[in-house]
């Protein structure tokens, strides 16, 4: 295994060791810097998908009508009932608006902060699926602007969160400046209540888990229609990127996991190779490929 110890163990580059002293922790975790760099490049991507809002107003509108009236024509538009409910009983309503603003982000991070201490391994793979979760999303967002149900009231849809008088509403002066009012497709909030289910059962696999993990996501559809902030086909939507995310994240480990069995096959082929000319000179001449072994 001369080669493939060479190559396997030959001296890094200076800029692979700057990697590997900043990009590593010593207890295997991944390195919090790295991390917070990736969500502030998420907020950056969010953002800038923002700053489009204004000049498309009327498409997601247009968008909107739509989905409600393809929802009408399957029959399964249930919001404007959900959403009258909800209205109509302040007790429910106001939990339900600050679990819609602050459950989400709470548990989500709650989750991923846990997954880092506790099981960094696993951390590693859920992260990078969260990741593809909100890509996916901000792909749909700028390509498909949708008005959310409460912009609607004309039809008959309350703004929950702003009758309910909760203490942050989307008339908010931070939210009104830096979230998008026009992305209800699909549903973030039940992409991210579906990961988290799924990062829930592979921490703990009980059978109580498994409950809360069905009911946190289930929870979180419920009142993200009810408020009126999403329609039924953002909730779908929402749960189909956390499966697309979940399948595209295993197609790429597989990809490269072939490159990787790939490559070690040819350097030991080669290796093999070498070490048979060592005892056939004779043979090694027409063996042995005229370009560098390695570099191929």
């Amino acid at each position: 295994m001369g080669i493939v110890e060479g190559v396997i163990g030959e001296r890094p580059t200076p800029l692979r060791r700057a990697w590997l002293r900043v990009g590593r922790r010593a207890d295997g975790r991944a390195p919090l810097w790295i991390e917070l760099a990736v969500v502030g490049w998420l907020f950056w991507l969010y953002d800038v998908i923002n700053d489009w809002a204004p000049i498309r107003q009327l498409l997601a509108v247009r968008n909107a009508m739509g989905v409600l009236s393809l929802e009408h024509s399957l029959h399964l538009d249930p919001e404007l009932a959900l959403n009258r409910w909800l209205a109509a009983h302040s007790v429910v309503a106001v939990p339900a608006s600050y679990y819609y603003f602050f459950a989400h982000a709470v548990v989500t991070f709650a989750l991923l902060a846990w997954l880092w201490w506790s099981r960094p391994a696993l951390y590693v793979r859920l992260r990078t699926q969260l990741v593809i979760i909100n890509l996916i999303a901000f792909v749909v967002f700028w390509r498909y602007p949708l008005a959310p149900p409460r912009t609607f009231p004309g039809l008959g849809y309350h703004d929950v969160i702003a009758t309910s008088h909760a203490l942050v509403s989307w008339h908010s002066a931070v939210l009104v400046q830096h979230a998008d009012q026009l992305a209800a497709m699909p549903s973030l909030h039940v992409a991210w209540a579906a990961w988290c289910g799924l990062a829930l059962w592979q921490l703990y696999r009980r059978r109580a888990v498994a409950v809360l993990a069905i009911a946190y996501p289930l929870l979180t559809s419920f009142v993200v229609i009810a408020t009126g902030n999403h329609y039924l086909l953002d909730v779908l939507a929402g749960f189909a990127t956390a499966l697309g995310a979940l399948a595209l994240h295993w197609a790429l480990g597989r990809v490269l996991a072939v490159r990787q069995r790939t490559k070690v096959a040819v350097l030991e082929r080669a290796d093999r190779t070498v070490a048979g000319s060592e005892l056939n000179p004779e043979r090694a001449a027409a063996a042995v490929p005229s370009g560098p072994l390695v570099g191929r």
